[in-house]
């Protein structure tokens, strides 16, 4: 376990995904030049696909007039990995940290997949890692399920971006694309594990907890930011 650290937590609502990548850019900016502390940004997105650097931009499937239909937007964006996609009823977690007291990226990346299933193991969904496949998956061999995905980018030291977690999306949505580059990959959420619905509160205090474990933070809940 690394160097507990106070951080300051933001539950920010429903934000639009371009709004959320300005305010991230300008904490990392922040973080970089020490005026602010590490930070943890929760949130959910209006329905979006965003193409990560490895992403081709035939892996989105929809045309222009299906995806405008269907009110979902489309950003290329400077994480890793390739496409996927944020909307209602998931869990995104953008951490501003700086990583010089969490062991580099990599590690940084492991700490946030078993974050991830530390908490699903509070609500008795069994998660696992996949080798080459960065994010938390459920159940084995041809049946496995993705549920949590995570993209992240470092600069200076300082981490943006970060994973979304399916608590009770509509997971129709991950048909538009060949998310995370995984043709026919199989999507899952909270709810759909569990069979019933669940608190979305109490969801991300879990995440938050199990993150406080993982990274050595001591989470400082803010509230919304005003954005």
């Amino acid at each position: 376990m690394t160097t507990a650290s106070a951080t300051n937590v933001y539950d920010l609502g429903t934000v639009e995904y371009q709004r959320a990548w300005a305010i991230q850019r300008d904490m990392v900016q922040q973080r970089i030049d020490g005026v602010i502390g590490d930070s943890l940004l929760l949130l959910e997105h209006p329905h979006v696909y965003t193409l990560g650097r490895r992403a081709k931009i035939n892996d989105v499937l929809l045309s222009a007039d299906e995806l405008d239909k269907a009110g979902i937007a489309v950003h290329k964006i400077d994480r890793g990995g390739e496409v996927t996609y944020h909307g209602p009823g998931q869990l995104v977690v953008y951490p501003i940290l700086n990583l010089k007291n969490i062991g580099g990226p990599v590690h940084y990346v492991h700490s946030l997949e078993a974050a991830l299933i530390d908490g699903l193991a509070s609500f008795g969904i069994a998660g696992h890692v996949r080798d080459g496949f960065p994010g938390v998956w459920i159940g084995a061999d041809a049946q496995q399920r993705k549920i949590a995905a995570i993209g992240v980018r470092v600069s200076h030291g300082v981490s943006c971006h970060g994973f979304a977690l399916n608590v009770s999306t509509d997971l129709t949505y991950f048909q538009g694309i060949v998310a995370c580059g995984i043709l026919g990959l199989n999507v899952t959420s909270i709810e759909q594990e569990l069979g019933s619905p669940v608190d979305a509160v109490g969801v991300r205090k879990v995440i938050v907890a199990a993150l406080e474990v993982r990274l050595g933070l001591v989470a400082q809940w803010q509230g919304a930011m005003g954005v």
